[in-house]
């Protein structure tokens, strides 16, 4: 009988063997980030310099993919059901926890949980500004304001999607502001801010590293910020707290994640990946030239973050509340 025992032991510990050396050698293939939104906007925008640098750790290719759809939903969603192998990651924005709460207003099925998903770092985070065109007639969020008020649902604004981040911060601010703004909707955040510049909607709000180029191009206007203080890149721009609206706080910040299901081998290696990038000269200049400032935090602390933010947001969409996808 021990020989039989030590018979199966050695066994097993063989076959034990190429199962710890496919762990140790990860990621032995090219590794895929979806950006779950078009090209443009800050997913974009800090996905693929993230990528580039994730690559010098990982000494794999990191390709990023666009899946666009519904907001972020649809390639959300697609990285929520990916398999747990490491192969696939998420580079999302603070709408991945609007939808499991939208959905249901809606009367539809949350397409994934919170749940679903472990946070590997926090990468960026930025207040929202709301913008206008440069040569429209809205030079102060006063005046903004006062026309709302004049002509209700007449003012139009662009976003990401229905309860995409743009969609919920601006109706975060026409709630305290006691108006009626029309929102139209596009597939992200690159989209919205073409609708502006091509006079197609009147306002946008967006995250700074999107539209920093075309306000200092002279082609949009900052009328204020989501933030708790003024950015540092744009001093002179209030903050919705400064003009008396003391609820309109909102961010878009940036992440990475893994099905929840990822081993912690192959977690571990990708928060490493992600926070010798952070710290990378190359990512750390591109992040710079887009005026996007890093906020690295590893996942223990990026967990906590998530909880707070999303316990946020979950009070906003609900008080928009059920919303045709048409308007």
């Amino acid at each position: 009988m021990l020989r039989i025992l030590a018979a199966v032991a050695i066994v097993l510990a063989v076959l034990a063997v190429p199962a710890l050396h496919a762990q140790d050698a990860y990621p032995a293939k090219p590794v895929t980030m979806i950006a779950p939104f078009p090209p443009g906007g800050i997913a974009d925008i800090v996905g693929r310099p993230l990528a580039a640098s994730m690559e010098k750790t990982l000494k794999q290719p990191v390709l990023v993919v666009n899946r666009s759809g519904a907001g972020g939903a649809v390639g959300t969603t697609a990285a929520a059901r990916a398999a747990p192998d490491g192969y696939t990651i998420l580079m999302s924005l603070s709408s991945i926890s609007i939808f499991p709460v939208s959905d249901p207003i809606n009367g539809k099925p949350a397409p994934y949980q919170l749940s679903d998903f472990a946070p590997i770092a926090l990468v960026t985070a930025d207040p929202t500004i709301l913008v206008v065109a440069a040569d429209g007639p809205y030079r102060t969020i006063q005046e903004f304001i006062a026309s709302a008020k004049a002509y209700p649902s007449q003012i139009n604004y662009s976003s990401s999607g229905v309860y995409g981040t743009l969609h919920v911060a601006m109706e975060m601010f026409a709630a305290a502001a006691g108006i009626k703004l029309f929102h139209v909707p596009y597939q992200g955040g690159g989209p919205a801010a073409a609708a502006l510049l091509g006079g197609q909607v009147h306002a946008l709000a967006s995250g700074p590293g999107a539209v920093v180029g075309q306000i200092k191009g002279g082609k949009m206007r900052a009328l204020a910020g989501w933030g708790d203080k003024r950015l540092p890149a744009m001093p002179e721009l209030p903050t919705f707290k400064e003009l008396g609206f003391k609820d309109v706080e909102f961010y878009i910040w940036s992440g990475v994640f893994v099905p929840a299901a990822t081993p912690a081998p192959v977690q571990a290696k990708l928060r490493e990946a992600v926070r010798a990038a952070a710290a990378d000269p190359q990512f750390v200049g591109a992040m710079t030239k887009a005026e996007t400032p890093i906020q690295y935090l590893d996942a223990p602390e990026f967990r906590k973050f998530l909880a707070i933010d999303a316990a946020r947001l979950k009070l906003a969409v609900e008080k928009i509340g059920k919303v045709d996808a048409k308007n």
